[in-house]
């Protein structure tokens, strides 16, 4: 809770004394110890840490202002909530009027939007400015630009309850914070740091391509890519070394003097490799190092404008970017985007940057937020760690398999770096600090101005534990080179992260080694689905050098030989591509891929998906006894042919825990996502469990019973209830199947093959017969044209109504049997309303793709008692639960799912059932002739009347079905609280 009266004693004692703290001799360090940080701590902050909270932790971070080329390298404050940034407060002291001082607001800006944070906070306690951090800070920005709000001193009293509303952390904890910046977005000129900066380096590589493609004529495209990239990666690495303290500052802004560019870069790079000993910087051969040293760049020939246009944009006043405080998160989120396009040199050896077929067929690049990855770390490594040491964690070994930026690798490998801190803190932390290779260290400046030091005192993680905790634990696959070079770099930012030139120097110096660990046998470039035997019986000079690198074939064995000797990695995490196998074909996936994953993968055999195969390659990675987590489609669960896939993760799962995510989770992507973490075993548990989640907690749906899923037939909903979940699976089970009773099928592709649309402008122009063949709209109707229903021009209950007109026969792109568009049936709708939308039909229309017929295999039971059967509430009910479609945005019924659900069985020869299904018949008759009426009525009055007849009709019909379906009150209850 926050403390009025302590605000109100300072802003006496301020008051009192305030030309004296205005004299300009008044310095920050007081003021912060007077007056901010007490401010802070009547809004409910821990700033001193009185709770020995571990340093992963900590409530606020005081970072110290090191002054580095001129420039201040950090906010004064950083407030979190359990480690995660809330807002920064930047601190003056009082003689800087805030109101008017634009170099403050700018610098305060800078710092909140380069770490993307919506709000952040300027003030020399006499004045307090918000400012919404979301705009691009411009230097020439005046001061009032992006401020939100501005209080002075003298109003703390008064505005109080409105300041601790957002920024306590008790409101922060409630979500106030989050509502209040929601409420004061920009609606114009927002460019966050993720976009800005994207658009910044995706220009460098334009700019690259274009240069190294016209100085270096024999490159290929392969090594073109590999060149940019590269030079890119060098660039930003050092650069936020620089900012970091790690590196000299302006070291690269140099080169903007002189010629040579490229040459002096190279100096820098090589004085680079004998600090850090990354992968990134190695041009020479050295004993034991696994890859090769880079040769091709060494020799490139680059100019310099490009060059120097490039580092021009990465200082001030040019950049807006503080790289000291860029996530690592928001650097793999930029990453994950700019490695959607890839370099394509043209037959004149000119470069175009485009996307890559799967982005493109995509629709995009998606990035797995924060919190996704976290609570998949948590859940698997986590649990991994769980009453272990240092010395039994240093044997886990942590997978992803598809590593794409990396972004779960560093959570992995925070997660490692947070445990082993707050451990050596726990146990002895003096005595460790003594050890020959001490894994932790007190840095030399490490108190705010004033504090005093908390319970656990101030520890950091040393250089080389960091190494090793990152050489022993992580692991990483990728096909993509481009990908796997990013991760590293990732990683290795991610080392250095608390480090400075002493701390480096000092490496050097006492220990004889180099800053960074060469990664090349942690993060590896390879098909991780696709091993060497694939070219058995196959001849190689018959597969092209391009289709060669595509495949990339990876031998687990080969390339981890320790790990997969000893059973597998302890955990395997990740987000897999989520390409499904009706996209291969459009990516240039070849038939005898398909063939190889289809043999070689029991997951989904018909499909092929590829995230069904990565769980299922996830799996058999993993040890028995380790943990596997991932984000998947969803689909996986309710599918008719992800049956193989089901069955395969229920029967090899101890403790499966499947857990639906928000529908945000990707802006933009249609698909929905689950998450689920397991534990492989010998043998399946008896049970498993089901909860739904978010950024900020798990909400538990039930624990069901595996044998009833074991053999994967029966899909998973992450929507219902146990109790629903056995109702709908009783019924299943003493029904039979629409199927055996009706054909089913869907509609047609008006277009004629070849003629309009998409393949019309692939062939030429269209002919004057493929504009009579389509549909057309028109209140006369051609001889020889039937009408054409589309899903949207169906209503419940409603005798179809067509607005289009079309010629059937066989030149349709997908002409179907013409019996199913004769006799009485059932026209039913793909998209899902609160109920099924049927029809029932007994003219010569023809219906559209988004639109599903189901005829009758005989005259009982008649379609009409199927009608009333599918478009009741308990048809609605098991459609959305059972196959999961309860809080999808555009809920929709495959054809597959359609021809399973489940139809009571009747014994027409009885009397009792007879009489039902006549009873039935005569309902539906009612609410076709009640429908008729209500459109010729002319009054309100009347149209009331017959809306009431035709809802008590409907009511009639849900209590009939639910006694053919043998409900009791008790289940009807269930089903219609479920249903709401």
């Amino acid at each position: 809770m926050s403390d009025p009266k302590q605000i109100a004693q300072l802003v006496e004692r301020f008051d009192r004394n305030r030309e004296a703290y205005r004299s300009g001799q008044y310095n920050e360090a007081q003021l912060r110890q007077e007056f901010i940080n007490p401010f802070f701590i009547a809004l409910g902050w821990d700033v001193y840490n009185t709770k020995g909270y571990a340093e992963a932790y900590k409530e606020v971070i005081h970072e110290d202002a090191l002054s580095v080329g001129g420039k201040h390298e950090a906010p004064d404050y950083c407030f979190r909530i359990g480690g995660v940034r809330k807002f920064f407060v930047e601190a003056k002291k009082p003689s800087v009027k805030i109101k008017d001082e634009p170099a403050a607001a700018f610098q305060l800006r800078r710092y909140a939007w380069s770490a993307k944070l919506p709000l952040s906070i300027l003030t020399d306690f006499e004045e307090f400015a918000v400012y919404d951090c979301r705009m691009k800070p411009v230097q020439t920005d005046a001061p009032a630009k992006a401020r939100v709000q501005y209080v002075t001193y003298s109003d703390y009293p008064e505005k109080w309850g409105d300041i601790a509303s957002v920024f306590s952390q008790e409101a922060i904890l409630q979500g106030s914070f989050d509502k209040y910046a929601e409420s004061t977005r920009a609606k114009k000129g927002t460019a966050e740091v993720d976009d800005a900066f994207l658009q910044e380096i995706e220009s460098w590589r334009s700019v690259l391509a274009r240069n190294i493609a016209l100085r270096n004529p024999r490159l290929s495209t392969r090594e073109l890519n590999f060149a940019v990239q590269r030079t890119i990666d060098r660039i930003i690495f050092l650069r936020i070394c620089e900012d970091r303290g790690i590196e000299l500052y302006g070291n690269l802004m140099k080169l903007q003097n002189g010629t040579g560019v490229y040459a002096r870069l190279r100096e820098i790079y090589n004085r680079a490799d004998e600090r850090y000993n990354s992968g990134l910087f190695h041009f020479q051969p050295e004993k034991d190092r696994p890859e090769p040293p880079d040769e091709l760049t060494p020799r490139l020939t680059i100019d310099d404008k490009p060059l120097k246009d490039i580092i021009k944009h990465l200082y001030y006043p040019d950049s807006p970017y503080e790289f000291s405080v860029l996530p690592a998160d928001i650097l793999g989120q930029v990453y994950e985007q700019f490695l959607g396009k890839v370099i394509r040199l043209t037959p004149g050896h000119h470069a175009v940057v485009e996307d890559k077929p799967e982005v493109k067929k995509a629709g995009g690049v998606y990035y797995t937020p924060t919190y996704i990855v976290d609570y998949i770390v948590k859940n698997t490594v986590g649990r991994l760690l769980e009453g272990k040491t240092p010395k039994q964690a240093e044997k886990l070994r942590i997978l992803d398999p598809a590593c794409g930026s990396g972004s779960f690798l560093i959570g992995a490998y925070q997660r490692l770096l947070d445990w082993h801190l707050d451990y050596y803190i726990n146990h002895d932390p003096d005595a460790l600090a003594k050890k020959r290779i001490p894994p932790i260290y007190r840095p030399p400046v490490a108190q705010p101005p004033g504090g005093s030091e908390p319970p656990g005192g101030f520890w950091r993680l040393t250089t080389s534990e960091r190494k090793r905790i990152l050489l022993t634990n992580i692991y990483g696959v990728d096909i993509d080179p481009q990908a796997v070079e990013v991760t590293k770099l990732s990683l290795l930012l991610k080392v250095l992260e608390g480090e400075s030139q002493q701390s480096i120097q000092n490496q050097l110096q006492l220990f004889h080694e180099r800053a960074l660990p060469d990664l090349a046998r942690n993060i590896k470039c390879g098909n991780s689905l696709i091993g060497p035997d694939f070219y058995q019986g196959k001849q190689l000079s018959l597969i092209d050098e391009d289709e060669r690198y595509r495949i990339n074939a990876f031998d687990w064995n080969a390339e981890f030989p320790e790990i997969m000797k000893a059973g597998g990695f302890d955990a395997v995490i990740g987000n897999p591509p989520y390409v499904f196998g009706r996209d291969w074909k459009a990516l240039g996936i070849s038939d005898s891929v398909k063939s190889y994953l289809g043999n070689r993968y029991s997951a989904s055999p018909y499909q092929l998906d590829m995230f069904s195969l990565f769980m299922e390659k996830a799996t058999i990675l993993c040890r028995t006894g380790g943990m596997v987590g991932q984000i998947v489609p969803n689909v996986w669960l309710t599918n008719t042919y992800s049956a193989t896939t089901r069955s395969f993760i229920i029967n090899k799962a101890r403790g499966l825990m499947i857990a639906g995510t928000p529908k945000d989770v990707f802006p933009g992507l249609t698909v929905d996502t689950i998450v689920y973490f397991m534990e492989k075993a010998a043998a399946k548990s008896i049970t498993f469990d089901v909860c739904t989640m978010d950024a900020r907690s798990e909400h538990h749906v039930g624990t069901y019973n595996t044998d009833s899923y074991a053999d994967g037939i029966r899909p998973i909903s992450v929507s219902t209830s146990p109790a629903l979940a056995e109702l709908l699976l009783r019924i299943r089970n003493r029904c039979i199947q629409l199927m055996e009773l009706a054909e089913i099928t869907r509609g047609v592709h008006p277009y004629r093959i070849g003629g309009y649309g998409e393949s019309a402008f692939q062939r030429g122009p269209q002919t004057s017969r493929d504009v009579e063949e389509r549909p057309y709209h028109s209140p006369n109707v051609k001889e020889g044209y039937r009408p054409f229903i589309y899903g949207r021009d169906l209503e419940r209950f409603v005798a179809p109504k067509a607005n289009d007109y079309v010629k059937y026969g066989p030149w349709l792109a997908e002409p179907r049997d013409p019996r199913f568009f004769e006799g009485t049936r059932i026209y039913s709708r793909k998209i899902l309303g609160d109920r099924l939308v049927l029809a029932v039909e007994t003219g010569d229309s023809v219906a559209d793709q988004q639109v599903y017929i189901t005829k009758p295999k005989s005259d009982l039971p008649s379609a009409l008692f199927l009608a009333a059967v599918l478009g009741s509430r308990m048809m609605a009910c098991y459609i959305r639960l059972y196959y999961d479609e309860l809080n999808d945005a555009f809920p929709q019924i495959k054809v597959g799912q359609l021809k399973e659900l489940p139809i009571p069985r009747l014994d027409l020869c009885e009397p009792a059932d007879k009489s039902r299904h006549d009873r039935m018949v005569e309902l539906v008759e009612r609410m076709l002739a009640l429908h008729k009426q209500l459109d010729a009525a002319k009054t309100a009055h009347d149209k009331t009347v017959i809306q009431r007849q035709i809802a008590a009709t409907d009511d009639e019909i849900d209590r009939l079905v639910y006694d053919l379906y043998g409900l009791t009150e008790d289940e009807i209850k269930i089903v219609e609280d479920a249903t709401g």
